[in-house]
């Protein structure tokens, strides 16, 4: 049968990405433990098409990602877009996956066990042969205001953020990225807040959890220094950034805070 997309185009206009996006697939994520996060992930991938040819082959995107979607990690993603850079014959490929994990949360009096949800965004680019890759965990916390509590006779306005976190990986001695957990940037998250979410709580643990926020007040400006501290110490770690939305409980807007991309070095 002809090969419609391997013709010549004769308009002289190279296109920086051609592919497929929206593709919802189950994947297998490496977890720290050792086991999978079995996750439904939307996938884009796209490659570069050179003036000359008319397309590219959409169905080896499929082909190549079948191939590879039951192990994901930082240390897979270079496997995967080396073979779409091959199978395509193209010099520059991107692979975005957004999808969640499920984690068990343990009620800090009763120990009640059940799951909570995070949002985690991978991202990797070849370009000839120069990697990049990007891995992002979006974690909800609670906060508790500083000022308010200073200022208040009792009680101090507490409400539901999200530390955003994202990193790129370093490059080990033996020519590896190093493998980040998302399991150690939730963890990250989570020690700046004023206290973790949890999707269970009973009575008694209601009771913990607002007496430790009211115990640990944090502004989103204490919450991203926080996590920049931890993240600058990661010797895994080539560069970050950190994001902190407040959803305010006395206000119609948000607090927000960002550090953005940081290449190691001391903090100022």
């Amino acid at each position: 049968m002809n090969d419609v997309q391997s013709y010549t185009d004769t308009r002289g206009i190279s296109l920086d990405q051609v592919g497929v996006k929206g593709l919802r697939y189950r994947i297998g994520v490496v977890a720290k433990s050792g086991k999978h996060h079995e996750a439904t992930a939307t996938v884009a991938m796209a490659v570069d098409l050179p003036h000359h040819q008319k397309g590219t082959h959409m169905s080896r995107f499929i082909e190549v990602f079948s191939r590879h979607h039951e192990n994901i990690s930082v240390q897979s993603m270079p496997k995967l877009l080396a073979e779409l850079q091959t199978r395509l014959k193209a010099t520059n490929v991107r692979v975005e996956m957004a999808f969640p994990i499920f984690l068990e949360r343990v009620a800090p009096i009763t120990k009640a066990k059940a799951l909570l949800d995070f949002d985690c965004h991978l991202i990797g680019q070849m370009r000839g042969s120069e990697m990049s890759l990007v891995l992002e965990v979006k974690v909800p916390v609670t906060s508790l205001c500083p000022c308010s509590k200073q200022i208040s006779n009792y009680g101090a306005h507490n409400q539901r953020g999200i530390v955003s976190i994202t990193v790129r990986p370093a490059m080990g001695k033996d020519g590896n990225l190093h493998q980040i957990w998302l399991e150690d940037l939730i963890d990250v998250a989570e020690a700046c807040g004023s206290s973790p979410v949890y999707p269970l709580l009973k009575r008694e643990d209601e009771k913990f959890v607002t007496e430790y926020a009211y115990e640990n007040p944090a502004f989103v400006e204490d919450m991203a220094r926080d996590a920049s501290v931890r993240l600058q110490s990661d010797p895994r770690i080539a560069a970050y950034s950190v994001q902190v939305e407040n959803f305010e409980s006395i206000h119609n807007h948000s607090a927000y805070a960002m550090r953005g991309w940081t290449r190691k070095q001391k903090v100022a």
